[in-house]
């Protein structure tokens, strides 16, 4: 069964999308981007422009699911609360036509797509263009978009075979 999901990388600054198909264990690269925010606006404006923003990328490309990064905690509480800010307004896109939203962490997305927890940016844009031949030269936002709607495509075949399994006992 064909599903189509909606990989998010949320930023102020800039917040990478990426949409991919996965057929059971096919992936198939169907487009990517980066929503730019204007450092000029206050934040309230910012975050509204970010959910109008992925909201118009949903209306274009239909997903049925999405997938979320979790917010990195660094040293400066106000960045990873601006953060925080920003994945509430990606979020709330899905969210509100009705799509389930999936919560990955950085390091769950970069195993899943590299093998590695700990991998560089570089190496996720290596394998993002190895697995999805037709992203190329889009960037590290979309490349970590699509590793989070990837690391979801994996997990979701995951789980639906434990669920087949589940019910044929």
């Amino acid at each position: 069964m064909k599903v189509r999901v909606l990989g998010l990388d949320p930023g102020l600054r800039r917040t990478g999308w990426g949409v991919i198909e996965s057929d059971g264990a096919r992936l198939h690269f169907v487009d990517a981007g980066c929503i730019a925010g204007d450092n000029d606006a206050t934040l309230g404006e910012r975050l509204a422009a970010l959910h109008s923003a992925v909201a118009a990328v949903m209306a274009q490309f239909a997903p049925d699911e999405a997938a979320v990064e979790e917010t990195f905690v660094n040293m400066n509480p106000a960045s990873t609360l601006k953060l925080g800010q920003a994945r509430g307004a990606v979020m709330l896109a899905p969210a509100l036509a009705g799509i389930p939203v999936a919560e990955y962490s950085a390091t769950q997305v970069k195993k899943s797509v590299t093998g590695s927890g700990h991998a560089g940016k570089d190496q996720v844009q290596g394998m993002i263009a190895t697995l999805l031949p037709g992203f190329r030269g889009m960037g590290a936002d979309a490349a970590d978009a699509l590793a989070t709607a990837i690391c979801h495509a994996h997990h979701r075949n995951t789980h639906a075979r434990w669920a087949a399994v589940a019910g044929s006992r």
